[in-house]
């Protein structure tokens, strides 16, 4: 007789939730994490205070998600924010929901989220094994038997969650193995790329720009001369290129391309607010209240001191001349690059530096009712192993905890 019922691979959010989830269901569970410490990459996620959910509408969430997102329908209609939000208050984590829907432990504190899922499984009596790094798991004619763990010891059990998480932030243990495991009972795994990352763009002037936030900015890539999205919100400037919010989110949407090398273009209007019409005007009048003050200075009342700094370079008009030497042509100019502030793309951080992992296991071979395999009986997978990913503000540990609520409910 087997000694347990179930084997979670991983023991970040998805494995946690999903342990936790088949041993309140009465089974025997074995929870398996490679590193010294579970939950590492949940207790540093959003930037320590934990975006755990987003309570949009479901039909406004998915479209966070993308093309793979009516895969989630059974798992969100199962467990979705209102569920995983009362999960947590009921284990004595408050949750306050901020701008953007995105919801927080109330004490800004990751780690609570964290020790509230390691009390629970603990008390659920789940036996976890920490420095255990799965390397085989085993099956016969399609059929789950259990685990062999570094490289010699076997665990038994009829059920086995794949919950190891994608590549981003390798330190944290995600490194990928989830993939090879997966490939090696015959699952198809596609492209897997870093998501939700910071761009690397040509050229110094992001990095003299380095450490500037810009508000209230809309962001727009362009491919081959046409406009393929944009976004609206916050950006910063790095010594490598660019990132923030609205930068992360368009990293993800054209994660491909990024990844293909394609030439593209991220243009910044930095003034989006106005329309042509009416910034043309407001530059006239400031021109003309301020004639006598020199053109550098002028640019101080249009931009941030340090983008005000470099600009009459990037304009290549003068800095010296005065306001009332500015001459329609050049305020044409001024216009122009306040409206479209371009910078050419050459590629994304690393893994290190992602946020998430897009793609993984193929959708095609998983139950979306039930996370099992249709390969092998007996298999489940959880969290960003699958080939899920979605844009930042919460959306992505949903995916994590749901499909991991699913995964453990049926396993049990």
């Amino acid at each position: 007789m087997n000694p347990y019922d179930v084997i979670v691979i991983g023991g970040g959010a998805a494995g946690l939730l999903a342990a936790g989830r088949a041993a309140e269901q009465g089974a025997t569970v074995l929870l398996l994490e490679k590193m010294n410490q579970p939950g590492r990459k949940l207790r540093i996620t959003g930037k320590g205070r934990c975006n755990l959910t987003n309570i949009a509408p479901m039909r406004e969430f998915m479209d966070h998600i993308g093309e793979n997102a009516r895969f989630l329908r059974p798992a969100f209609s199962t467990f979705f924010s209102s569920e995983l939000i009362a999960f947590f208050e009921n284990k004595g984590v408050p949750i306050t929901v901020e701008r953007g829907a995105r919801a927080f432990p109330t004490s800004e504190q990751a780690q609570d989220i964290f020790n509230a899922l390691i009390r629970w499984v603990e008390k659920l009596k789940v036996d976890i094994r920490k420095e255990s790094s799965v390397t085989k798991i085993l099956a016969d004619n399609g059929i789950i038997e259990g685990v062999e763990v570094n490289n010699s010891q076997l665990f038994y059990a009829s059920k086995v969650i794949l919950a190891t998480g994608g590549c981003s932030y390798p330190a944290t243990g995600s490194t990928g193995d989830g993939y090879k495991l997966a490939k090696s009972l015959g699952h198809s795994v596609t492209k897997i790329r870093p998501a939700l990352v910071p761009l690397e763009t040509k050229g110094n002037t992001a990095q003299e720009l380095q450490g500037l936030s810009l508000k209230n900015v809309k962001a727009s890539i362009w491919i081959d001369g046409k406009k393929k999205g944009d976004a609206f919100g916050e950006m910063m400037f790095t010594h490598f290129g660019i990132t923030g919010p609205i930068v992360l989110t368009l990293s993800r949407k054209f994660s491909q391309e990024i990844q293909a090398r394609q030439p593209m273009i991220c243009s910044i209007d930095l003034k989006p607010a106005l329309d042509d019409n009416i910034l043309d005007a407001r530059l006239l009048r400031d021109l003309n209240e301020h004639g006598k003050m020199k053109f550098h200075s002028v640019l101080r009342k249009w931009l941030p001191g340090k983008l005000a700094l470099i600009a009459a370079d990037l304009l290549h008009i003068s800095g010296e001349k005065l306001g009332n030497q500015i001459s329609a042509e050049e305020r044409r100019k001024i216009r122009l690059w306040l409206k479209d502030f371009r910078f050419e793309i050459t590629g994304s951080r690393s893994f290190a530096e992602a946020i998430i992992t897009a793609g993984g296991i193929d959708l095609n071979e998983v139950d979306s009712k039930t996370m099992e395999s249709k390969l092998v009986k007996g298999l489940f997978f959880a969290g960003e192993v699958l080939d899920l990913d979605a844009d930042t503000g919460g959306y992505n540990l949903q995916i994590a905890f749901s499909t991991a609520w699913l995964a453990g409910s049926v396993s049990s």
